[in-house]
């Protein structure tokens, strides 16, 4: 009776390393994604923050967010959005934060005003 428990204990414990090897195996085949260094301005790189990071079909998510606090959404959207088309990027945030995309910064009106909500 003994020998038969240790037999059957010996069984499940080389089972149960095989299970966990083959499981760490599986999870360190895939490699974890890796934030991007952005060497200008010394920081992690943001998808979507940093000029020319976006994709033309993810602007009007970016600007959904950043003219979400405004009273004037659909002039906000408007412009917003013809920003990220032109520089493909959108600052963080609801307000400020435009000194991480420079082109959405610099643009002006005739006036010289801002163009970038």
């Amino acid at each position: 009776m003994a020998k038969g428990l240790s037999v059957l204990m010996f069984s499940l414990v080389t089972l149960l390393l095989l299970t966990e090897e083959n499981h760490a195996t599986s999870i360190s085949e895939a490699p974890s994604p890796q934030p991007q260094y952005n060497s200008t301005s010394g920081s992690h790189y943001r998808r979507g923050v940093t000029q020319g990071s976006l994709k033309p079909e993810e602007c009007a998510p970016r600007c959904t967010s950043r003219c979400s606090n405004t009273q004037y959404h659909k002039p906000c959207m408007f412009f917003c959005q013809k920003c990220c088309a032109k520089c493909l990027c959108v600052p963080p945030g609801t307000y400020g934060n435009k000194q991480v995309c420079p082109c959405y910064n610099n643009w002006k009106t005739k006036r010289g005003g801002p163009k970038c909500p």
